[in-house]
């Protein structure tokens, strides 16, 4: 089972879409092994972004992921990044497709509510870094058999 990081970011949460955001994600089939609701430090919005380092955005981004709260989660399935990826949408919210979370609910790049993971590698780099072992439950769910063969 593949294990990916998704981040209900600021925006999302001021506009009280965490649940909407979780749910969706549950509802397609995703497992939801660990949650917080947390401030991002500077310190750790600047190691989660580091790839963005000096790129004219980098500031504002770390201004934007620590402004409010965040609400970080970790969801486990058979492709489950690529399941959250193309449940979020386009990183562009406009260019996203109806029904995607950005389609349906973001309007431009620099709001687009939520991160997920692009990769198995990166995923479990941002899993470890937002996340300790200790937070991560893995559990059996009934439901599981009538989701994945």
């Amino acid at each position: 089972m593949e294990r990916t990081l998704v981040i209900v970011k600021p925006d999302a949460v001021q506009r009280s879409l965490i649940g909407e955001v979780l749910k969706r994600l549950e509802t397609r089939g995703l497992k939801m092994v660990g949650l917080k609701m947390m401030a991002v430090s500077p310190e750790l919005a600047q190691r989660h972004y580091a790839v963005h380092q000096g790129k004219p955005f980098f500031e504002g981004l770390i201004r934007y992921i620590t402004s409010s709260p965040v609400v970080v989660a970790v969801f486990e399935g058979k492709d489950a990044i690529a399941a959250v990826r193309s449940t979020v949408g386009s990183t562009n919210p406009v260019q996203a497709t109806p029904g995607t979370i950005r389609g349906d609910f973001g309007m431009e790049i620099g709001r687009n509510l939520v991160h997920a993971s692009d990769a198995p590698e990166t995923a479990k780099n941002e899993v470890a870094l937002w996340f300790k072992d200790e937070e991560l439950v893995s559990w059996g769910r009934d439901t599981d058999r009538w989701i994945s063969e």
